[in-house]
């Protein structure tokens, strides 16, 4: 199965993403662990994108859409995958859509997990990342809100958007995208 896990900074994606690729064993693409690991390996793309990840801004699409394209071509990628903070905009989910209709790949799935803004700040702020200070944190969840919504409407037009209340146990939260995943198998 090929899917996006969409969710604010804090919202468990990190979790659930390990729980998933676990149950239906395939990769975890995550986009912001990627371009971390791009910078500390100093490539283009890591030098590149450094400026926009210290500053709490999104890094540009065409960057992000590189390094996805160049990871899901990958071997490992063939039985499908989970991607994590990508796409992250109606552009970027139009991009992708368009990369996997010429592989024949379309996604299966995009879950979304809402987390109220006052549990994510809390949240973010125990968690002590060097790019989670607030004034970051605040930056980020302002930008996830604008543009988030139309991607996720993009999904929800194409039937593909399941929504996931993302408060209480991680296992709660995980039996809840359960739910949705089986029906999107059945």
């Amino acid at each position: 199965m090929r899917i996006v896990l969409i969710g604010p900074p804090g919202a468990g994606k990190g979790t659930q993403a390990k729980r998933l690729t676990e149950r239906l064993q395939v990769p975890h693409l995550s986009t912001g662990d990627m371009l971390r690991e791009a910078m500390r390996q100093g490539t283009e793309v890591g030098h590149q994108a450094e400026p926009f990840m210290k500053t709490g801004r999104l890094v540009p699409d065409e960057l992000v859409h590189q390094l996805v394209i160049d990871r899901v071509a990958r071997e490992d990628c063939g039985g499908g995958y989970l991607l994590d903070g990508f796409p992250r905009t109606a552009a970027q989910a139009i991009m992708l859509d368009k990369m996997l209709a010429e592989r024949k790949t379309p996604l299966d799935l995009a879950v979304q997990i809402h987390v109220p803004k006052e549990i994510l700040l809390e949240r973010l702020a125990g968690r002590g990342r060097q790019d989670d200070d607030e004034l970051v944190i605040v930056k980020r969840l302002e930008q996830y809100d604008e543009l988030t919504h139309p991607m996720a409407a993009y999904y929800q037009g194409r039937g593909t958007l399941r929504e996931i209340d993302g408060l209480g146990s991680p296992d709660d939260v995980f039996a809840r995208i359960e739910v949705e995943l089986n029906g999107a198998r059945a």
